[in-house]
């Protein structure tokens, strides 16, 4: 494993403790999605993962040069991905879930990077996914990364009914 590829994956693992440390100071929720629901988008981002970290036979045509500009645009999109996620997750506070949720006492954040984006933590799990893709370089990658964005995409549909229903106008606004 080369330096680059290590750095991606240290991200990663950064990434993901800090997401399971946070996620401790969730409040209670109110409604929640069913757990069917849940299991079904981390079966597809625990394999979209795997799929692009871990290199399958048939599938790993460099699709992406490997220099050093390409690599390390990867990492950084990675990065900023990994702040961008930080920073989300912190201005969410207790109202984060990794379900869809409704907290008790829930209210809707339009403050950081809410105030410029409508789905920031989403975004970053993105970034973190593409990074690596671009990083590695390889047809694996590309499809772990496609397996996430339909994820999230299914997810974000899920939850924009759930943010309307409980919020109404007032999210239709932002």
């Amino acid at each position: 494993m080369n330096v680059t590829t290590l750095l991606c994956v240290a991200e990663w693992a950064f990434f993901i403790l800090y997401w399971d440390a946070a996620a401790k100071n969730s409040s209670l929720a109110k409604v929640s999605e069913l757990r069917q629901s849940r299991r079904v988008h981390q079966l597809l981002l625990n394999a979209g993962l795997l799929l692009e970290l871990v290199p399958v036979w048939g599938l790993r045509q460099q699709i992406l040069p490997n220099t050093a500009l390409v690599v390390w645009t990867g990492l950084s999109i990675q990065t900023a991905a990994v702040a961008i996620g930080v920073w989300a997750r912190r201005v969410l506070g207790s109202h984060w879930s990794g379900e869809i949720t409704i907290k008790v006492d829930h209210r809707l954040i339009r403050t950081g990077p809410y105030r410029l984006v409508r789905h920031p933590i989403y975004t970053a799990w993105l970034g973190m996914f593409a990074g690596t893709a671009i990083v590695l370089g390889q047809v694996h990658a590309l499809l772990g990364f496609a397996m996430a964005a339909f994820a999230y995409r299914r997810k974000i549909r899920l939850e924009e009914a759930n943010l309307k229903n409980a919020f109404g106008a007032e999210y239709e606004e932002y």
